[in-house]
């Protein structure tokens, strides 16, 4: 049976040199208590202290809650994740080479805890290959201090796949919505239902501990059985949060029920978007399409695709999905990004991802940070002058846009260009101060390379103008009006790309505040 603590006690459990395992998305699934004691402890003990951490997705509401409590030099040595922008200093540390850190394929983290519970040896699959993940480019290290390989490439039955390694679990730190006196652990009030199961189950298959932060008790035997996400039997220690700031559902609330499956929120609730270079761009995403279609909606421009799907009132043409097991509804964006409004259903967070891997799905629409002329895409890692790398990994990027016959990258064309959408047409006010379109990508996190073998298919949307991976290069299919293509693209550009022989105008209505043209694809 579960012992109830408080989080200072769950504090002073946890051994020096211990690998820590969390679950969530930003806020969700993530014990702010409990990790705001393993600091304050460690401020004046010195303890724990040398600790590895293990996360899939983004921890935190990018200032000061999440993985950044932990950020205090000493605490944590070790890091591996999909996402780790948001915890800012833990990132300071990494990025001063007093930490090491691996990032990771987010699906394959939250998939791995399954292999280290039933005592495989690792995970297999070639979700990865090509990117910085491969260890014949970076092997997944984010600075020089990380030595250690965690990716192995290996050959079975003549093909090449990656291997990442299993590895001993000894405390898993999650968080519910109620534990009943018996520790069984419900998520009623949480929006994603994340992968915390298999994390406590790789703790407790390890010999390790499993400590969860819950809003509320309840006596034993009251909580429905299917409503419990984390049996009570592999809960060893339950920390019941004496501050609300602690529980809090998302980034951006303390508690929408929308969020939760509680009711459903008039759509006429959802905000409609300005008209700005970000609309556009949604707009000539969305127009990719079709109805029936499965789909994935990255964080920033790509989110906002749901809002411009729902404004048009083709909602319930298509399913979207979000990679922490989201399906139906409309996913939110930042600051609540990985809820949805309305969901038809939530599974479990490893499960979205073998519907991604396996291909499940008809089309991503995904961010674009840098482009180069293979095609290959940088979302993850980036140097800004004066101020260093900026380190940000791929969440699930990687697996989402390898496995993924569709896949539509959306973004400006610039950094900080100063544009104005008027009279159906782009006007640049002006030019940015940085290129994203260069000769090669500071890291591979999408492989043009590789998609290009495997015969996807692959577009680039900016305000400006789209281009396709058409045999392997980028080529310009489509530009907007206002803009002129030598003075506005090729100047702004490292490389020359290919200029279609059937080269468009993108459709100026999208550049209007009515717009119909999602009407024709959905087949009004």
């Amino acid at each position: 049976m579960a012992k109830f603590i408080s989080a200072a006690e769950a504090a002073k459990l946890i051994p020096d040199g211990a690998t820590v395992g969390v679950a969530g998305m930003g806020l969700s699934g993530w014990p702010e208590e409990v990790a705001v004691a393993i600091a304050d402890n460690f401020k004046e003990t010195g303890h724990p202290c040398n600790l590895t951490m293990k996360q899939g997705s983004a921890m935190g509401d990018w200032r000061e809650r999440g993985m950044t409590r932990l950020g205090l030099e000493g605490l944590v040595t070790k890091w591996s994740a999909a996402h780790i922008g948001s915890a800012f200093a833990m990132n300071d540390l990494v990025r001063a080479n007093k930490m090491a850190c691996h990032c990771l394929p987010q699906g394959v983290i939250v998939n791995l805890w399954r292999e280290i519970a039933a005592k495989r040896p690792g995970l297999i699959t070639k979700v990865g290959l090509g990117t910085f993940v491969d260890p014949r480019l970076e092997g997944g290290k984010m600075n020089k201090v990380t030595t250690e390989d965690l990716v192995e490439l290996i050959d079975f039955n003549g093909e090449e796949y990656l291997f990442y390694k299993s590895f001993k679990l000894d405390v898993a730190m999650l968080r519910g919505t109620t534990a009943d006196e018996n520790g069984n652990i419900t998520f009623e009030n949480e929006g994603p239902i994340n992968e915390g199961l298999a994390v406590a189950q790789a703790a407790k298959n390890s010999g390790g501990i499993v400590i969860v932060q819950v809003e509320y008790q309840a006596v034993k035997n009251t909580l429905k059985p299917k409503d419990v996400k984390i049996p009570g039997a592999i809960v060893d220690y339950v920390v019941v949060a004496t501050d609300k700031n602690a529980c809090w559902q998302t980034e951006g609330v303390y508690y929408e029920p929308a969020f939760a499956g509680n009711l459903r929120k008039p759509l006429s609730a959802i905000p409609i978007l300005p008209l700005t270079e970000r609309k556009v761009m949604a707009r000539r995403a969305a127009m990719e399409l079709a109805k029936g279609d499965l789909v994935n909606l990255g964080v920033g421009i790509p989110s906002d695709v749901a809002s411009i799907v729902s404004e048009a009132g083709y909602i319930e043409d298509i399913t979207m999905t979000t990679e922490i097991g989201g399906f139906g509804g409309i996913p939110a964006s930042l600051p609540n990004f990985g809820s949805s409004y309305n969901a038809e259903a939530n599974i479990d967070h490893g499960s979205m991802f073998d519907l991604y891997d396996g291909g499940g799905i008809n089309i991503a629409i995904l961010g674009l940070a840098q482009a180069d002329e293979a095609g290959n895409i940088n979302v993850s890692k980036f140097t800004i002058p004066g101020m260093g790398d900026r380190l940000t990994g791929p969440g699930g990027f990687i697996n989402i846009t390898q496995s993924t016959k569709k896949v539509v990258f959306a973004g400006s064309f610039n950094a900080k260009c100063e544009v104005e959408v008027s009279d159906g047409k782009l006007i640049i006010k002006k030019e940015g101060k940085g290129k994203k379109f260069l000769k090669e990508v500071e890291q591979i996190t999408f492989s043009g390379k590789y998609a290009a073998e495997n015969e996807q298919e692959i577009l680039y949307v900016t305000e400006r103008c789209v281009f396709k991976l058409i045999n392997g290069k980028m080529t310009v299919i489509e530009v907007a009006p206002g803009i002129d293509l030598e003075k506005d693209i090729l100047n702004q550009m490292d490389f020359r790309p290919e200029i279609s022989p059937d080269l468009k105008e993108m459709d100026p209505g999208m550049f209007t505040e009515k717009w119909d043209g999602l009407d024709t694809i959905m087949g009004k």
